[in-house]
């Protein structure tokens, strides 16, 4: 049963990424439409081909590797016949074979619906979509865990009780310890504390900030059981607790020997929002470090070293804690707001690796657009004639490169995933 769970946490991921994916393209393939583009192809996936309709003027299909997606526009960049061919070289042939492929997707020269001859701002939309497409649904998934699950919370209502007051260090109860003043004092699992010596108490967190301050003093507990309210007295046992900030000696505390329910609390509706935005910032950290952080993973796989749970992760690391997540001993609602928060915060990643600004990277594109702009906002401004159209094919080379470092990163990411995961539990 564990390994079948496992399995679906796994299909649940693939699903999930498809999905994530599919919106994505449709982030763009929505505005490139409204502004009056021809798009030829809309893919889910890499490889060949397992699926595809035309309607209209626009081929929609899956192909077999879903790791990616993307839309097929016609002129993403101005074309090359008036340039001539390319001088010799590697990267000049590249640069040549750029312009041909590109020239291919221009139905003439009378053609205006191309994706170059867009105004820079409705090239930017077009580009922008597909990753806060990504945001957007992050938000969703967000509010749903914070807002539609809750967060799990300790509450006031008693879960259990301890046997007995431990010695220091003890994991276990002895004859000759003490019993847990809480047995004492009658409390019951069930019971919900509403005050402490006068003091209303909403969550487990308050309650144990009273009694932890109480260390051998008597404090009288007004309890809910069975509809009634109650008051019971007790003495919360004292103990060695951590030492406080900036305090090199261990504090004592009142130890009473109760263990909190813990409940899905709902949050409010900007939870969902503010956790996506700040998981947008931790993400970028690992971002703008990631070759180092992927060159520490291939070192920790090399020495057999625990790698680091806040590291990068492939695909394949990312549907392993989902099939963990999944057949974990835990209820099921519990499993489920964990695949939605990986899933979350797959979108997050997603988002913000495709705003980096290197092509063939969205973040890229709204570059090329940009200085387009500038270009023709300079040009105007000094009364000249309007500069002709940004020719990104020469930045093949680079991008090139960008494809063979996010290839290579993403190959060690995968390894290290089958051979030294990252593990939750």
């Amino acid at each position: 049963m564990t390994a079948i769970a496992f399995l679906v946490g796994i299909v649940l991921m693939i699903v999930g990424l498809a999905v994530s994916i599919a919106l994505h393209e449709l982030g763009h393939l929505l505005p490139a439409k409204r502004f009056g583009v021809r798009v030829g192809q809309y893919m889910i996936g890499f490889g060949p081909t397992l699926f595809s309709r035309r309607r209209g003027e626009t081929e929609y299909g899956f192909k077999a590797i879903p790791l990616g997606g993307y839309i097929s526009m016609a002129g993403m960049y101005p074309p090359s016949r008036a340039e001539g061919r390319a001088g010799g070289g590697l990267f000049a042939t590249m640069v040549q074979d750029a312009r041909v492929a590109n020239d291919e997707t221009l139905a003439g020269e009378d053609d205006d619906r191309v994706f170059y001859k867009l105004p820079v701002h409705q090239r930017v939309i077009i580009m922008l979509g597909g990753p806060v497409m990504n945001l957007l649904l992050a938000i969703v998934l967000f509010s749903i865990l914070l807002s539609g699950i809750g967060v799990q919370t300790a509450t006031t209502t008693v879960a259990a009780l301890s046997e007995c007051v431990p010695a220091t260090g003890a994991t276990s109860c002895t004859s000759d310890d003490p019993a847990a003043p809480s047995v004492e004092a009658g409390l019951q699992p069930g019971d919900e504390i509403v005050s402490i010596d006068g003091t209303p108490v909403s969550t487990f967190a308050e309650a144990s900030a009273i009694i932890q301050a109480s260390p051998g003093e008597p404090i009288t507990l007004v309890i809910e059981r069975d509809g009634a309210q109650q008051t019971l007295t007790a003495t919360p046992a004292p103990i060695v607790g951590a030492a406080p900030d900036g305090e090199a000696d261990p504090a004592e505390i009142g130890f009473l020997g109760i263990q909190p329910t813990a409940e899905f609390v709902p949050q409010p509706l900007w939870a969902g929002p503010q956790m996506a935005f700040e998981n947008v910032v931790a993400v970028g950290g690992v971002i703008w470090q990631l070759p180092v952080k992927v060159w520490q993973t291939g070192v920790d796989l090399v020495t057999g070293q625990e790698r680091d749970p806040n590291g990068p992760l492939s695909v394949v690391g990312a549907g392993v804690l989902a099939g963990e997540v999944a057949a974990a001993d835990a209820p099921v609602l519990n499993r489920v707001a964990g695949i939605i928060g990986l899933l979350g915060s797959l979108n997050i990643a997603l988002f913000v690796f495709n705003m980096v600004p290197l092509l063939p990277l969205d973040g890229g594109h709204i570059v090329v657009a940009l200085w387009d702009g500038i270009k023709r906002a300079w040009a105007k401004l000094f009364r000249r004639p309007p500069p002709k159209p940004v020719d990104a094919t020469k930045l093949v080379p680079v991008t090139l490169v960008v494809v063979i470092a996010l290839m290579a990163m993403g190959a060690v990411l995968i390894i290290a995933d089958i051979f030294n995961p990252v593990s939750l539990f």
